[in-house]
C-alpha cells in the first residue's frame, strides 16, 4: 500500500467471485495498527480514487469496487432492469472477502446511494455472515417508481444512458468517444441540456443510437415499462441487519422512505425491525444534505453533515459505541415553511397523529390562472360544475428544472402564463396548516381522448410581493400523475369513451410542509410535464412506440355527486 495523510490506500485490486470473475477495487485504510472495520462500496459508476477520508480516518478501512462488467471489473454487466443480474451474489462473495483481509476485523457495512443502494438491498436478502449494518439510501422498491408507473421519464433516462452508463460500454468495445462521464457530460452541458434525443420519435427507435450492452437492455425497458425486476418489498423478511437511509421531498427516488415501515414490520431480526432509521429533508437526488437545492434556499437548518452522520451510524453498530444513535427517533424529517423550516422526529414515517383535511374543488368554470377556481373545507359556494383545458402533446408543460435535469422545487409563477393549466388555491390562510405523509388528489375526470395524463402539484402560494400582483412565490411542494389507461392497475389497460367520467386518485409524493399564515394552499391540474415525463400522445397507441400526436379536450368535473378533492394529511396541534 502507499501512504498520504494518514491513509493508505492499496489500487487496482483484484477480487474473486464464486464464478472466477474478479471485480477491481481501490482500498484505503488508516495508516495505524489495525485491523479495522470496513466499509464496502460496490457502484458501477466507476470506483472512487478518494473522497472517503472522513471514513478512513474515523477508522475504517474503505472498498471501493467496480461492479460487474463496468470499468475495471471482469464479466458483463446485466443492469438493474433485469430480475438476474448477478449483483446479489457479487455482493455477497465481496462482503466475505473483505472480512477475510489482514486489515479487517470481520466487520463490514456497506455505504452508497441510489444504484448502488439498489445492489445493497439485493446481498443483504442472501444474509452474508459478516455483514454487520447498511447505509443504503435513496432507491425505491420498484424500478416502476424511478420512471413512473405506466410511463417513462425521457429527461432523467436519456441524460442517465448518454453520460453515466455508455461511455465506458463504448470504451470497453472500442468505440469512438466519449469514453468517460466527464467527457460525456461536457458534451451534453455544451448544448446546454438542449439535447436534441428529447424530441425523439418514437422512442423505441433510440436505442439503436446507444452502444451494445445498454441498446438492447434499454429497448427491452422500453418494451416492458410495467416490469417489477426488484419487488424490495419481498426483501425485508430476510435482511437481518438495520439500515440507514436519506431521501428527500424533491428526490424523483423518494418512494425509498417505504423501505423504513416495510423495515419495521418485515425485517428478519428484531435489529433489523427495530434499529432501521430515515432523515428526509427538501432535498433532490444530488442534493441530499445541502441547504440550497435548484436555486431554492430552505435555510441553515436545512444543511445537513451526512458523512458525519454516516460515521456515527457505523461506529455504533461495526465498532460497538455507545453514541445514542440505538435510542434515536426512527425518523428524522424536515418541515419546510415557517422561519427556514424546522425538524420534527417521528417513529414510523407516514408520521402518526395526523388527521386527513379535505379541500373541494370549485369554480365558475374557468380555473385557469387568474380566474375562480378554488379550494375551500366547506365546498364553498355553489357554481360551475366542471373545468376544461386542452392538452396538446406537441406544445406540453415544461418542466422547471435545472440543466442538471434532476427533479427540484420550482417557482410555478414562470408557468402562470399557459392555458392547459387548471388552478385551485385556498383563500389566504388565517391559521398555519402543518402537513407531512402523502397528500392525494380525488380527481373526477373526462377526456375526449381513450388515453391521456392527469397531472396533481401541490404548492405553497406566498402573498403578493408588490401592487399588481396577484401572488408571491408559488413554491412547488410535491407532485403526482396517472396515466388513466392504468389508472386501476399497472398490468392492465382500461381505455376511456369519449366523455366517460372516472375516479382518479393521484397519491403525490412525501412532504412535510407548514404553510403559513396569509399563503394560500395551492393545487394545479394539467396533463403534461415534459421532459421530466414523457408525452402521452392521447391516442389510446403505445405512446413509446407511435409517434401520432392528438389534442385531447380534458375535463374535471366537481360537483355534488362528483366531489373532486384534495386531502393533506394534518398535523394535529403542527399549526
Amino acid at each position: 500500500m502507499t501512504g498520504a495523510l494518514g491513509i493508505l490506500t492499496e489500487a487496482d485490486v483484484g477480487v474473486p467471485m464464486r464464478d472466477g470473475a474478479r471485480m477491481e477495487a481501490h482500498v484505503f485504510c488508516p495508516d495505524a495498527g489495525g485491523p479495522f472495520p470496513a466499509i464496502l462500496h460496490r457502484t458501477p459508476y466507476g470506483r472512487s480514487k478518494g473522497g472517503y477520508e472522513r471514513y478512513v480516518r474515523a477508522g475504517y478501512a474503505v472498498v471501493s469496487m467496480d461492479s460487474r462488467g463496468r470499468y475495471g471489473s471482469e464479466g458483463d454487466w446485466v443492469p438493474f432492469t433485469m430480475e438476474n443480474t448477478g449483483d446479489a451474489e457479487d455482493g455477497y462473495d465481496s462482503v466475505e472477502w473483505l472480512a477475510a483481509q489482514p486489515w479487517c476485523d470481520g466487520r463490514v457495512g456497506t455505504l452508497g446511494a441510489s444504484y448502488d443502494a439498489w445492489m445493497q438491498w439485493q446481498l443483504a436478502r442472501l444474509r452474508p455472515p459478516h455483514l454487520a449494518a447498511m447505509c443504503a439510501y435513496t432507491i425505491p422498491l420498484e424500478l416502476t417508481e424511478v420512471d413512473w408507473p405506466g410511463g417513462f421519464r425521457p429527461g432523467r433516462r436519456i441524460k442517465w444512458w448518454l453520460t453515466s452508463m455508455a461511455p465506458d460500454l463504448r470504451r470497453r468495445r472500442g468505440l469512438p468517444p466519449p469514453h468517460t462521464p466527464a467527457e460525456a457530460r461536457r458534451a451534453w452541458d455544451e448544448a446546454d441540456g438542449e439535447s436534441p434525443w428529447v424530441e425523439h420519435l418514437p422512442w423505441l427507435d433510440l436505442p439503436r443510437h446507444l452502444p451494445p450492452g445498454l441498446a438492447e437492455y434499454a429497448r427491452d425497458w422500453l418494451e416492458h415499462p410495467n416490469r417489477r425486476p426488484w419487488r424490495l418489498g419481498e426483501v425485508h423478511a430476510e435482511v437481518e441487519v438495520p439500515n440507514l437511509d436519506f431521501s428527500g421531498w424533491y428526490d424523483h427516488c423518494n418512494g425509498s422512505m417505504r423501505h423504513l415501515q416495510l423495515m419495521q414490520r418485515r425485517g428478519r431480526t428484531e435489529l433489523a425491525r427495530s434499529q432501521t432509521k430515515l432523515v428526509a429533508g427538501p432535498w433532490n437526488h444530488p442534493g441530499l444534505g445541502s441547504r440550497s437545492v435548484a436555486g431554492v434556499d430552505f435555510g441553515p437548518q436545512a444543511r445537513l453533515d451526512l458523512p458525519d452522520l454516516i460515521v456515527r451510524w457505523f461506529d455504533r453498530w461495526l465498532k460497538g459505541v455507545d453514541n445514542g444513535v440505538d435510542r434515536e427517533p426512527a425518523v428524522r424529517y424536515f418541515v419546510m415553511g415557517g422561519n427556514g423550516g424546522r425538524w420534527r422526529s417521528a417513529e414510523t414515517w407516514p408520521p402518526e397523529g395526523t388527521t386527513p383535511r379535505e379541500y373541494r374543488l370549485g369554480s365558475g368554470g374557468d380555473a385557469g390562472f387568474g380566474g375562480t377556481g378554488r379550494l375551500s373545507t366547506d365546498g364553498g359556494p355553489d357554481g360551475a360544475e366542471t373545468d376544461r383545458f386542452d392538452y396538446d402533446p406537441s406544445d406540453p408543460v415544461p418542466t422547471l428544472w435545472t440543466k442538471e435535469w434532476f427533479t427540484g422545487p420550482s417557482d410555478r409563477r414562470r408557468v402562470e402564463d399557459r392555458g392547459d393549466i387548471l388552478c385551485y388555491r385556498t383563500e389566504p390562510l388565517p391559521e398555519a396548516v402543518e402537513i407531512a405523509g402523502y397528500p392525494e388528489a380525488v380527481l373526477y375526470v373526462s377526456s375526449s381522448a381513450p388515453d391521456t395524463d392527469f397531472f396533481a402539484r401541490l404548492v405553497d402560494e406566498h402573498p403578493a410581493e408588490g401592487e399588481g400582483r396577484s401572488s408571491g412565490r408559488a413554491l412547488e411542494v410535491c407532485y403526482g400523475m396517472v396515466r388513466v389507461r392504468h389508472r386501476n392497475s399497472l398490468d392492465a389497460e382500461e381505455l376511456l369513451s369519449p366523455g366517460q367520467v372516472v375516479e382518479l386518485r393521484i397519491q403525490l409524493g412525501p412532504t412535510a410542509c407548514r404553510f403559513e399564515p396569509g399563503h394560500r394552499i395551492r393545487l394545479e391540474i394539467t396533463s403534461s410535464d415534459f421532459p421530466n415525463h414523457d408525452r402521452n400522445h392521447n391516442t389510446g397507441k403505445n405512446d413509446l412506440a407511435d409517434t401520432e400526436l392528438a389534442v385531447a379536450a380534458n375535463v374535471v368535473h366537481h360537483s355534488a355527486r362528483r366531489p373532486s378533492r384534495l386531502v393533506l394529511q394534518v398535523l394535529e396541534g403542527g399549526g
